[in-house]
């Protein structure tokens, strides 16, 4: 069922055919202009703008998380000068943090030689001076502070009580305490990590203890100034760590730019190997591309499809560069691709290559092979555009820039394969051509003549290769790709076996199995150790964070914006109602850790109403309490609520409440869905704010987004396969391929502990496109086949796709394996992704599509096996031969077979004598055997005899007889005993060498006769065939019947079976 899309296909065919002629004709002009637009690209370099926020870069461009932020910070600007609040914070600022664990493995850190060590680290880092912006500074000139005095760790303050606290003199009450001496309140919670608390609320141990440092970050000075500090900061505490200046206790840092400068850390890891991962790819692609044929062996080939893969990566990011577009980690990863995107045109490019005819000038078959490979090749780089194009639509920048870098790398790709990689294979044709060695470009000998000056073996294995162009058809030097031969040969006929195709349908059935198993196991987010290498500083942090500071994690801000009368019951009720409803809440603590202006000053105003001599029932009454006596600026209360400019109502208000037990990213989505949601139900206008909100917004959007690229993605890749694959069968075959790759993808990927997040998207995209390259492949390759078999049009798929889709497969999971070296989970990702969809691919292609096109393709509906039947020769015709068709054997050279496949044949019904059907004549080249027009006779007859249908069949006999021995005479050929089914399909390459054989074996024997004493002059003489004269009687033509005398043969025994 063939579409009206075909003219897609015929137009790229035709221009392409084009463009491999322009190309064969003026390479010169193709590598040029490339190298030089290259080199001009490159200078983009220049205007490279390294972006490693990693909030920009992670988070969506439009969160709720920044609209909630614009919200808050609307109304409640943030402080650092002298109105710091550290619940209260809406940007991470610039800031230290220390967790500190007992040395000994101790689970109790409530001791006194530990607390003392506390108080040294504390003087160290309040003591560490930094030079920036031409000045020293220490901590205490930079610090955040509330009414002018920096934010202290007082929980330091414990020391002056520790000896009773060791001693069990004097218990610390959880989660607050006043410390009896310095008469401070001390929260715990803030501190303290994994505590260990009683039943009557005292503290048993607490095995972790965390200080904290903040910086001011009100201008870009001080926001320098705080950045030079976390610098000293972390390289201070860990060279104090390191040098061992603390025997009790162990140290693990973090700071505000940590995870940035980790994360940038992490991907440049991956340069070093960009060296070994061309050289192993370019090695790769040298020793796949060799022959054993030294001047059709293509290496330096194999070496420029990397060079052009590199050109265009190149080209692509500087253009980028120039465009303005931000540079990322990330995109390093892009090469590793791009050279398995080329390298994957390149094995394309050059099978199509081979399967060209070496008697055609090199322009022409530039044009052949281009016009061969334009569909398989468009495809493959049409389907990753469009995937990075879909992805570039995400709202994630980070995904964003990797796919504008890729997708422009792909698009110069596939430009440079086509131009700058095509040229250079038109000068290697051009020495093939010259029959020069493909390594060292001198001129060798064929394998053929090489033999008939006796060159030594060394010679004939390293320096021979080519035709003798004086006998361009001999086999000797026209042998076949073995590899190629093999998927034909071999594997098409192992496929083709029934047992064998439902193997490969069960093991489809399991692995969908286990697909849709993963699937249910996929777990999503991105855990913040997992973007710092493995040996990084940060990961101890991490780790000690998630074990003892998960309890108390975040300090959730709760805004209500718009002016509601505060005073009146109803609405303080409804607020209150509000604030017990985020309580409620899995992930929400109760009332003593929530802080409320509200709560608190009407619980104030109604126990000491008399002293007030107040009510806060009235608007004025409420207005002038609240100002006067709560809001007072020593308070923190003071910073929750907002006046208009005139002062006298109220436009917003905000209360904190406290997260608990938040234990990895599945439950921090679930506590933003959960307050998010009670926000929108409210009847007030409000909303829930956190910094880190803006990060938990990847967890809400990557799973529906992952969906939606998936399915637009692959409706894409199918309508893409529609166009240049018009049958509707195999675009379906296709599409569901897609969806198959793509579900195993996401299902394996969970079973090999990748999560769902923005790294592993990135590469869903990536996938999106790479599943259509393999099995696109095929089915062009399989609907194009002239054949009308199925089992035909698989031969003769996998033999032109087979190798390039194993060479294209094992070299993209080559290159990608570099990335498993730097030992970075963003890496590790991109490999085993990249791995799944190639090897899922290649498989698909390989094995599934094949069987299933055979089994459901095009063609697959008609009874060929009947047809056979009915042209196959019955027993007893095959045991009598007769002068119209005799069972020849099949030729062998020194008992090894020429070739192992035919080919089938168009039949027809011979009208002729078989020996015209021969040699397309009806004497005997003036061998002076036949009964008329011998060499003998020496008489011209000028008239033809009219004879009976006796004696013309008589003469067919005699004619049989004698090109038999024309055809065999002075041969090395022998035959082997067991004769071969008359209808066996024989291979085009078996046609060319026993085409070939019985022309030698003419040549051989004119040869002979001419050394012969009594060849004479008269006999040398050009047979120009005359036209006898036919008898009235109409000859019947031959056809089928139950009569071995009268049959219908296939075309080609006119050509190789009948001597």
């Amino acid at each position: 069922m063939k579409m009206g899309l075909r003219i897609v296909d015929d137009l790229l065919n035709k221009s392409f055919y084009r463009l491999g002629r322009i190309v064969g004709h003026y390479p010169g002009y193709f590598i040029i202009v490339p190298v030089l637009l290259t080199l001009l690209a490159v200078t983009g370099y220049q205007k490279l703008n390294n972006n490693i926020d990693p909030e920009y870069l992670f988070s969506p461009i439009n969160g709720a998380g920044k609209i909630e932020r614009a919200t808050v910070e609307n109304f409640f600007k943030m402080n650092y000068t002298n109105r710091f609040s550290v619940a209260r914070i809406t940007r991470a600022g610039r800031f230290g943090r220390v967790i500190v664990t007992a040395n000994d493995g101790d689970r109790n850190m409530l001791r006194v030689n530990v607390w003392k060590e506390l108080r040294l680290l504390d003087d160290i880092i309040r003591n560490i001076t930094v030079y920036a912006d031409d000045e020293y500074f220490r901590y205490e000139d930079i610090c955040a502070r509330w009414m002018d005095e920096c934010f202290k760790n007082d929980i330091l303050n414990l020391d002056v009580i520790m000896n009773q606290v060791e001693s069990g003199e004097l218990n610390l009450t959880f989660p607050l305490m006043l410390n009896p001496f310095t008469w401070e309140i001390h929260a715990f919670p803030v501190f303290f990590g994994g505590t260990e608390v009683s039943e009557d609320n005292f503290i048993v141990s607490v095995p972790s203890v965390q200080l904290v440092y903040f910086g001011n970050a009100d201008s870009t000075k001080r926001d320098r100034q705080g950045k030079a500090w976390e610098d000293a900061f972390l390289d201070t505490v860990g060279k104090a760590q390191d040098d061992g200046v603390f025997k009790h206790i162990r140290i693990a840092r973090f700071a505000s730019r940590t995870l940035d400068v980790e994360m940038e850390r992490n991907t440049r890891t991956v340069i070093p190997y960009f060296t070994s991962t061309f050289l192993v790819m370019a090695v790769f692609s040298i020793v796949t591309c060799m022959m054993t044929d030294w001047v059709r062996s293509k290496p330096w080939l194999g070496l420029l499809g990397n060079i052009s893969a590199l050109m265009a990566t190149a080209s692509g990011f500087g253009t980028c560069m120039y465009l303005g577009v931000d540079f990322i980690g990330l995109n390093l990863a892009a090469p590793f691709l791009m050279i398995a995107i080329g390298i994957d045109d390149t094995f394309v490019m050059l099978a199509a290559w081979r399967r060209t005819s070496i008697k055609d000038p090199v322009p022409e078959r530039m044009a052949k092979m281009l016009s061969e490979a334009a569909v398989s090749i468009t495809i493959t780089s049409v389907t990753d555009v469009l995937s990075f194009i879909i992805g570039t639509l995400n709202p994630f920048p980070s995904i964003q820039i990797f796919c504008i870098y890729s997708c422009a790398a792909a698009i110069f790709t596939f430009v440079w394969h086509l131009t700058f990689f095509a040229a250079c294979m038109a000068i290697s044709g051009y020495c093939e051509q010259k029959n020069l060695h493909s390594v060292v470009c001198v001129k060798v000998e064929p394998v053929s003549k090489s033999r008939k000056v006796e060159r030594n073996w060394f010679y004939r294995a390293f320096c021979t290769g080519g035709v003798a162009f004086d006998d361009i058809d001999n086999p000797e030097d026209n042998k076949e790709n073995g590899i190629m031969a093999f998927f034909r040969d071999y594997f098409a006929v192992f496929l083709n076996n029934s047992c064998v195709k439902i193997i490969v349908i069960v093991v489809f059935g399991l692995y969908l199995l286990g697909a849709g198993y993963g699937v249910t196991k996929i777990e999503e987010g991105l855990e913040r150790r997992k973007v710092a290498k493995s040996d990084s500083y940060a990961i101890e942090f991490f780790d000690r964070e998630d074990d003892y500071f998960r309890e108390f994690p975040y300090r959730i801000q709760v805004v209500v914006s718009g002016e509601y009368d505060y005073w009146d019951p109803k609405i303080q009720e409804g607020i209150e109602n509000l604030t017990q409803t985020f309580e409620n809440t899995s992930y929400i603590s109760g009332g003593l850790y929530t802080e409320s202006w509200l709560r608190s000053f009407i619980q104030y105003a109604r126990e000491n109403e008399e002293f007030l001599n107040t009510t806060i029932k009235t608007k004025e009454g409420f207005m002038k309490t609240l100002k006067e006596f709560w809001l007072v600026p020593s308070s923190s209360f003071s910073l929750d609520v907002k006046f208009n400019e005139v002062g006298d109502k109220i436009i917003a208000m905000r209360f904190l409440i406290q997260a608990v037990n938040i234990s990895g990213t599945e439950h921090e989505r679930q506590m933003v869905g959960d307050l998010r949601k009670i926000s929108r139900e409210s009847n007030f206008n409000v909303s829930v704010f956190h910094p880190y909100f803006v990060y938990f917004d990847q967890f809400e959007l990557v799973k529906p987004m992952s969906i939606q690229n998936m399915l637009v993605g692959g409706l894409v890749m199918m309508l893409v396969s529609f166009i240049f694959i018009p049958n509707v069968l195999c675009s379906i075959w296709v599409a569901l391929s897609i969806i198959s790759i793509e579900t195993g993808v996401v299902g394996y990927m969970a079973l090999w502990s990748v999560n769902l997040d923005s790294i592993s998207m990135i590469n869903l995209i990536m996938c999106i496109g790479f599943s259509v390259d393999f099995t696109a492949h095929i089915c062009y390759a399989y609907m194009s086949s002239e054949c009308k078999r199925p089992a035909d049009k698989m031969k003769e798929a996998l033999y032109a796709l087979g190798l390039p889709i194993f060479q294209g497969a094992f070299s993209t999971i080559l290159g990608m394996a570099m990335l498993l070296f730097p030992g970075s989970y963003i890496f590790d990702v991109f490999f085993k992704m990249v791995f799944l969809v190639v090897f899922f691919g290649a498989m698909h292609g390989l094995f599934l599509l094949p069987v299933l096109l055979s089994l459901f393709g095009p063609g697959s509906c008609t009874n060929h096996d009947k047809e056979e039947k009915e042209m196959q020769l019955s027993s007893v015709e095959k045991s009598f031969p007769h002068p119209y068709c005799i069972p020849h054997p099949q030729f062998t050279l020194n008992g090894t077979h020429l070739g192992s496949t035919f080919k089938q044949h168009q039949i027809m019904n011979m009208e002729k004598p078989p020996n015209k059907h021969f040699l397309d004549i009806e004497r005997d080249l003036g061998l002076g055997t036949s009964e008329e027009n011998s060499s003998e006779s020496g008489s011209n007859q000028s008239n033809k005899q009219v004879v009976d249908n006796d004696t013309l069949q008589k003469r067919d006999k005699s004619n049989w007889k004698e090109n038999f021995h024309l055809a065999t005479r002075n041969n090395d050929f022998q035959t082997p005993r067991t004769p071969i089914d008359l209808f066996g399909a024989p291979s085009e390459k078996d046609c060319q060498n026993i085409s070939y054989t019985r022309r030698r074996s003419i040549e051989n024997w004119e040869a002979a006769e001419e050394s012969s004493p009594d060849y004479s002059a008269s006999n040398n003489r050009k047979y120009i065939p005359q036209e006898r004269q036919r008898s009235n009687q109409r000859r019947r033509p031959l056809g089928r019947s139950y009569s071995h005398h009268h049959l219908q043969y296939p075309k080609y025994i006119q050509e190789l079976r009948f001597p």
